[in-house]
């Protein structure tokens, strides 16, 4: 059957209960969840009140998905500084930084396939683990920048590191220029990224 282009509309009932629309049969978190890596685009509505809830259906797929064993994407670290960003005032940035983060790994992951495809022909995960570790900390470097500036007599965190406890705790706004070099950095490391996977290709 062809696919359509229109997103399926997908039902929440006061009981919790998920209703497909497009197959008319009641579906679960595990079937969204393999909707959406086979590509399958829908929204979601709760039944009585017709608001839309996607955004808190897709966190419960990633929450179920994060209690399976082995499955855990999100660092402890990660998720620690995800939630000091609610109510800062480096909020809004933050979503746009996730989406590009986001899809510049998602265009890479093909060559990164390739790359793992190499290593194991060539006799081991070495050259693969290097590159996925020079990777990771760019992303890292990248995503330090959008850190929430510290405040008036706020302590550093426990698992902030030597540098970034040493940052003077007067409160501090970005400015346009700050801005400006956020995204030149960001361009670096796409450019970086990108080099890196021209020299395993060479």
């Amino acid at each position: 059957m062809a696919k359509s282009d229109e997103p399926v509309i997908i039902k929440k009932y006061a009981n919790r209960r998920l209703y497909n629309t497009g197959t008319s049969t009641y579906v679960t978190l595990e079937d969204l969840a393999a909707m959406v890596k086979k590509g399958e685009d829908f929204v979601v509505y709760d039944a009585k009140t017709g608001e839309e809830i996607t955004r808190s259906v897709l966190a419960q797929i990633i929450f179920e998905q994060e209690n399976k064993e082995g499955q855990n994407l999100l660092p402890i670290a990660f998720l620690r500084q995800l939630i000091r960003f609610y109510g800062d005032s480096m909020q809004m940035l933050v979503p746009r930084y996730l989406e590009v983060s986001i899809d510049s790994l998602t265009k890479e992951q093909e060559k990164f396939r390739s790359q793992m495809a190499q290593a194991f022909g060539v006799g081991g995960f070495g050259p693969m683990e290097d590159q996925v570790r020079r990777n990771m900390e760019m992303f890292e470097r990248a995503f330090t920048m959008f850190a929430p500036f510290a405040r008036a007599g706020q302590s550093a965190p426990e698992t902030a590191p030597p540098a970034q406890a040493a940052q003077p705790t007067q409160a501090a706004q970005p400015t346009s220029s700050d801005i400006d070099d956020m995204k030149r950095q960001l361009d670096e490391m796409q450019k970086k990224i990108d080099r890196l996977g021209d020299n395993n290709k060479a």
